[in-house]
């Protein structure tokens, strides 16, 4: 099996070493002057993309990403990692945070028609919202069949053998082409941009368009109400022997 087309989705999310902090009106978090990155779930999809074309397997990756005009540098990364071309479906600044999975579902299933892929690699879930649901949508969309969670893919006669991480263990299934899968963090490691690389991806076109073109109605379904810090934790207590342990917890009610 070779020449597949690959399209490979990249989110701009907070950087994962950032300390998360709330915005004073409660109503989501701080994104102004706080640095931000390649969702690492993402890496893990163009990892494997690119890993695919070198093994001969795809011919072209195609990389999207919606969200700001900043989102083009999360595309420039992708590019410099081995991917041939990038598309950014620009949404305005302030309003990216709302925008949600099923929209960006629909969106996709619009590249997906122009794209004409035999294949979409997206990251298990995004870091900022956990939501772990666009491949899924998507695939339903498109009704096309859905390998998630992979650790482990391996291609062969137009299908994907998946091994997936599941809470029994490990799973392994078989899905025909086109198909959608998403990637979880032990499916590889993924390579570090060289500067030769990262001058090349400059060049490399990136194809602007709006959820508009595409006629997607981006307008959120779920309206955020409060969003709070976690409750910090208490420190605990030492004591002297299990006698008091277990009457210290009878006097909290734990036992």
């Amino acid at each position: 099996m070779s020449g597949l087309r690959v399209l490979v989705g990249c989110k701009r999310v907070i950087d994962y070493a950032v300390k998360i902090r709330v915005r004073p009106d409660s109503l989501g978090v701080v994104t102004d002057g706080v640095k931000h990155s390649m969702n690492p779930f993402d890496e893990n999809a163009i990892e494997e993309a690119v890993r695919m074309k070198q093994k001969k397997v795809v011919k072209e990756i195609v990389v999207a990403s919606c969200g700001p005009s900043q989102s083009q540098e999360t595309i420039r990364t992708a590019l410099a990692m081995g991917a041939d071309r990038g598309i950014h479906v620009e949404v305005p600044a302030g309003t990216d945070a709302n925008l949600q999975p099923l929209a960006v579902a629909k969106i996709f299933s619009k590249l997906v028609e122009k794209e004409k892929p035999d294949l979409v690699i997206l990251g298990k879930q995004a870091i900022d919202d956990d939501a772990n649901q666009t491949t899924q949508l998507l695939a339903g969309m498109l009704d096309w069949p859905q390998g998630t969670m992979a650790s482990v893919v391996s291609a062969s006669d137009g299908s994907l053998t998946i091994t997936r991480e599941i809470d029994g263990g490990l799973e392994d299934i078989s899905v025909s082409l086109p198909a959608v899968i998403s990637a979880d963090l032990r499916l590889n490691e993924p390579r570090y941009a060289t500067l030769p690389n990262i001058m090349k991806a400059k060049k490399k076109k990136i194809e602007k368009m709006t959820p508009d073109k595409l006629g997607v109605d981006i307008t959120p379904r779920l309206k955020i109400l409060n969003v709070v810090d976690p409750p910090v934790r208490q420190a605990g207590d030492k004591v002297p022997d299990v006698t008091t342990l277990v009457e210290k917890l009878k006097e909290k009610g734990h036992l």
